[in-house]
């Protein structure tokens, strides 16, 4: 028993995985093992089908929302946004560009805090208000 307290183990995990290593592309961690980790959050490998089509749903949704406020605006619409509104002021009928990039990088944020609780709170939300969106634009162009 004394000879197993005397040995120095070291610590196999004495620096965090590096953010660029092979394990971006073969990693193998798909969840987390503990309960505690669950409840806490943590960083995976791997995500899941669901979170992927999801993730490409709220991409698509932004596409088809860009798509409709330019056809609302050609009819004589205006945007509602001030952000969109300030940045179509300044690139155009090029905003689109912008969005687009804005949102896929929000949406690649939200997909490496995925095992955090809050955040997939907020990628359903978002799901939920582009889809809203999506639908005032229909019944804008259907109705005008």
């Amino acid at each position: 028993m004394e000879e197993f307290e005397k040995r120095i183990r070291e610590d196999r995990r004495r620096q965090p995985t590096p953010g660029l290593s092979r394990y971006i592309l073969f990693g193998r961690r798909k969840g987390l093992r503990r309960r505690f980790d669950q409840e806490k959050g943590g960083y995976v490998d791997r995500y899941s089908p669901g979170l992927f089509f999801f993730l490409v749903l709220i991409i698509g949704l932004n596409v088809l929302d860009a798509l409709l406020t330019m056809m609302i605006l050609e009819v004589g619409g205006w945007e509602l946004n001030p952000v969109v509104q300030s940045v179509m002021d300044l690139c155009g009928e090029k905003f689109w560009v912008w969005k687009f990039a804005i949102v896929s990088l929000s949406i690649i944020l939200l997909c490496l805090h995925s095992r955090f609780k809050r955040v997939m709170v907020v990628c359903i939300g978002s799901g939920f208000i582009y889809l809203a969106v999506i639908l005032y634009q229909i019944f804008l162009i259907a109705y005008q």
